[in-house]
């Protein structure tokens, strides 16, 4: 009877945790609160002790995401790195060039060349850099306000699905799941979909008769500073460097800052490595802050989920589908549920979801991790303003919320049907 009890208040907190990240509040204090109240529940029900909640909650959640924390550090260094050299600037620059005079034409390849650049390079800072170069540009073609904003996030947000930061953070909850083969031969094709599904969407809402307005002031935007065009395949060197040469996230930053320093010519003696590797530095680590934080107290959520899933089977054990098609069904369905912090983001009310599906212990890592990346990547990361930098972007373009909702979600809502039944096939039908 009392873990029936303890079942119940534990879903009643849930549901409120879920309420109160709808209306936005902070969810760093938000979760440690949970942690604390789930930790209290769990000692009650006998399913920890207090000498356990102090080493594997409150001691060894943060401390697991440690080496988490140094790769999103690292991760932002190098975005800072590309904005400051001007390569990511040039690249735009190139891609504008390619596309001429015409709006479709041009908006694709910016989408296309954003999500390549976002494939390795994190931050607020790197998406509010490249944002004021792509975003004039693309309402200067002609493009609306609120598709200008949408295609530009969403494909950030495309690049996230391979981006060895973005993984990292995911990697602290699903502990031993590899950045391989294995993962990423859904993580392109999930990141094509995406892509693909903007270019529909800009195919299907951009006005034809769009003109090109103030053609020479939108180019005028981008920085003078011209990388040289061997320079240009630096985004994409941290990848490679995962993938075909099985290197580790912070060596394959390190090479790639360096590479893009030297050959753009800024370090010509040791004062000028020593001036600009600090500034990055320093502005990469500013830029993640508040990530960081966060990141300190969701891993204590996360681990104190287990224990309490066993509660939660007790009551929902009935309800959650035991079979992979429907889940996969069923995420696909209600994939709006990743908006504003909710049950399916992981940055969000979906880390409890996942810690009870975890606990069921009836699906894998290996389904799973894909399964809440989808949602977590195409409506959070996206589609939703609780995101820092979609916030910015709509103050930023002056979109109110409600244009940028109604301009993005439907099409992150099939990207996801898409990718979840993608992840079915992929993973759960062995």
């Amino acid at each position: 009877m009392l873990d029936i009890i303890i079942g119940i208040i534990l879903l009643l907190s849930f549901i409120g945790f879920t309420v109160y990240a709808v209306k936005g509040g902070n969810l760093m204090i938000g979760f440690l609160v949970m942690a604390i109240f789930w930790t209290a529940l769990a000692i009650i029900g006998g399913q920890l002790t207090w000498a356990d909640a102090q080493t594997k909650i409150f001691q060894g959640g943060p401390e697991s995401w440690g080496a988490t924390a140094v790769v999103v550090i690292f991760g932002s260094w190098f975005g800072q790195v590309l904005v400051k050299t001007g390569i990511a600037a040039t690249i735009i620059r190139k891609t504008v060039e390619l596309g001429g005079d015409k709006p479709f034409v041009t908006t694709i390849l910016l989408c296309f060349v954003t999500g390549l650049i976002f494939t390795s390079t994190f931050g607020a800072g790197a998406v509010v850099a490249v944002g004021v170069i792509v975003l004039p540009i693309l309402m200067s073609l002609g493009v609306p306000k609120p598709l200008a904003v949408s295609s530009y996030l969403m494909s950030v947000g495309s690049g996230m699905y391979v981006n060895l930061v973005l993984f990292k953070q995911m990697q602290g909850i699903f502990e031993g799941f590899q950045y391989d083969s294995n993962y990423l031969k859904f993580g392109f094709a999930a990141m094509a979909v995406q892509l693909i599904v903007i270019f529909v969407m800009v195919g299907v809402r951009l006005n034809k008769k769009a003109l090109v307005h103030s053609w020479a002031a939108s180019t005028g935007s981008i920085e003078s500073t011209e990388a040289p065009w061997y320079s240009l395949i630096t985004p994409v060197i941290p990848v490679i460097l995962a993938i075909v040469f099985k290197w580790q996230p912070i060596p394959a930053f390190i090479v790639a800052s360096f590479f893009a320093l030297f050959v753009c010519g800024k370090i010509k003696s040791y004062k000028d490595c020593e001036k600009i590797v600090t500034k990055t530095f320093y502005d990469g680590v500013v830029d993640v802050a508040s990530l960081l934080g966060f990141l300190f107290i969701l891993p204590m959520f996360n681990k104190i989920a287990g224990p309490c899933s066993y509660f939660f089977q007790k009551i929902l054990g009935g309800v959650i589908p035991t079979n992979a098609l429907v889940l996969c069904i069923l995420f696909a369905v209600v994939a709006p549920l990743g908006l504003f912090r909710g049950p399916l983001t992981i940055f969000g009310a979906g880390a409890a979801v996942l810690g009870i599906l975890n606990g069921m212990g009836v699906y894998s890592a290996v389904l799973l991790f894909p399964l809440i990346y989808t949602p977590t990547i195409t409506m959070n990361i996206s589609c939703c303003p609780t995101q820092s930098w979609n916030l910015w972007a709509i103050n930023y373009s002056k979109v109110s919320t409600k244009e940028f909702l109604t301009s993005g979600v439907l099409w992150g809502w099939i990207i996801c049907a898409i990718n979840s039944l993608l992840v079915y096939f992929m993973y759960g039908m062995h």
